[in-house]
């Protein structure tokens, strides 16, 4: 077993910036996101660090499962690859890619800050120089796909990730928790509508993290 050390770096993550929005949403939304992030962990890990998953035990590093859990996941993993597009990118990338901003400068309805950032990828193609991120989703459709994104704030995710690593376009993936587990794919590219979101949503995110956490005088 090999434990995931990302998140002991001191840097701050998209994760911090969610979690911090959390503290200020409903309480569906909060078991939402919780459930999402939790199974969305498992199949991460499934499809790209193997080597933390204990099948025997049916945990995830520290993080127990149930037996269903794990069959479900397992059969997510086996759509996800029998995808060409899915089993092309995984083929072609190296997974759980971190890159670290210092300093990082980010405007916010025209004041300028600096935090130090930290992103890890699903999936990143060093040679095309860009990558994507791979979701569970109870979506059965790719309408309801794209209408997860918004409600769970992926966009603003993407954005961050495109400006931390410098990439161009991105591509989200959703793995359906319903049978057939159809998979569904969103590309993303810098500049366009779902990118110009997603960068309002973080700049705003991490204005509170930095008023609330970084500057204790404003």
């Amino acid at each position: 077993m090999n434990p995931d050390t990302y998140y002991d770096r001191p840097e701050i993550s998209n994760s911090d910036l969610s979690n911090l929005e959390l503290l200020f949403s409903t309480k569906e939304f909060q078991n939402d996101a919780t459930e999402a992030y939790r199974f969305g962990s498992l199949l991460d890990a499934m499809v790209t660090e193997n080597n933390r998953v204990n099948y025997f035990k049916r945990m995830l590093d520290e993080e127990q499962f149930s037996s269903e859990e794990f069959r479900l996941s397992e059969a997510m993993k086996r759509s996800f690859f029998r995808d060409p597009f899915c089993r092309m990118l995984s083929e072609n990338s190296t997974g759980q890619v971190v890159f670290v901003k210092q300093g990082f400068g980010i405007n916010y309805l025209g004041f300028d800050f600096e935090l130090d950032i930290r992103i890890k990828y699903d999936f990143f193609m060093s040679a095309m120089g860009w990558g994507g991120d791979l979701k569970s989703t109870t979506a059965k459709t790719q309408d309801q796909f794209l209408s997860a994104i918004g409600y769970f704030k992926y966009w603003k995710q993407r954005a961050l990730y495109m400006d931390i690593s410098g990439a161009d376009k991105d591509v989200l993936i959703g793995v359906s928790k319903f049978p057939p587990h159809r998979v569904f794919k969103v590309m993303i590219e810098r500049g366009d509508r779902n990118y110009l979101i997603g960068k309002q949503q973080y700049q705003e995110q991490a204005f509170r993290w930095w008023t609330l956490f970084e500057n204790f005088n404003l």
